[in-house]
């Protein structure tokens, strides 16, 4: 499989070769793609939302009127759930939304996800991210004369810090490490940019490897 090869400056350098990436056919994987996402969408959940039942709000200790004889309704306590300032009936309640998924599924959704976007041609690749000045416009040049519009992410093996200062204010841009990038980042993006470093890293996960 062949790549879109892109100069330091935005400029196209010809095409370069994909070697090792895992080939799939069919819709082998694509549930796996399914699942990790929808799994790191969970994960990111917080789950902190809490309403507070009649016996964790504050009063209610004494009846509010006797129980007969003055014409209202009997009430225990002015903490029930049917009074203005009570507690709350099936409310939300801490949790835990997190799930889990296997190591292979993960490889395997990653490799899908992976070989999906070089196939419909979502990913370039530039010879490094050599940005100098570390200026905003520099690198906002770079990245928009390869992607003109849409949500772009840009991956290297190890960011450089003049590449992080020239991309992080980037309207629509993001920046991440090769060995950190999820399945949910080679989803959402419109166009992917990573350099020769950060590809083999993103070729070596998809086979399974760590480096």
């Amino acid at each position: 499989m062949k790549l879109k090869l892109f100069k330091n400056d935005g400029s196209a350098n010809g095409e370069t070769e994909v070697d090792g990436l895992p080939v799939f056919e069919g819709d082998k994987g694509v549930q796996a793609v399914k699942e990790v996402v929808v799994a790191q969408a969970a994960n990111a959940r917080q789950g902190s939302a809490n309403s507070k039942t009649r016996g964790e709000v504050r009063g209610g200790g004494k009846k509010p009127w006797r129980q007969k004889g003055t014409g209202r309704a009997r009430a225990g306590s002015n903490r029930s759930p049917i009074w203005v300032g009570g507690g709350v009936v099936f409310g939300p309640r801490p949790r835990d939304y997190s799930k889990k998924i296997n190591k292979k599924v993960k490889t395997l959704a990653f490799g899908r996800a992976l070989f999906d976007r070089i196939n419909d041609e979502s990913i370039v690749v530039v010879d490094a991210l050599d940005i100098a000045p570390a200026k905003t416009k520099v690198g906002e040049a770079l990245v928009r004369g390869i992607a003109p519009s849409g949500k772009v992410l840009v991956i290297d093996k190890e960011l450089s810090e003049t590449a992080v200062l020239a991309l992080r204010n980037l309207a629509g841009v993001d920046l991440e490490e090769a060995p950190l990038v999820s399945v949910t980042d080679l989803c959402q993006f419109k166009t992917i940019i990573v350099t020769r470093a950060g590809l083999e890293v993103l070729v070596e996960r998809a086979k399974g490897g760590s480096k």
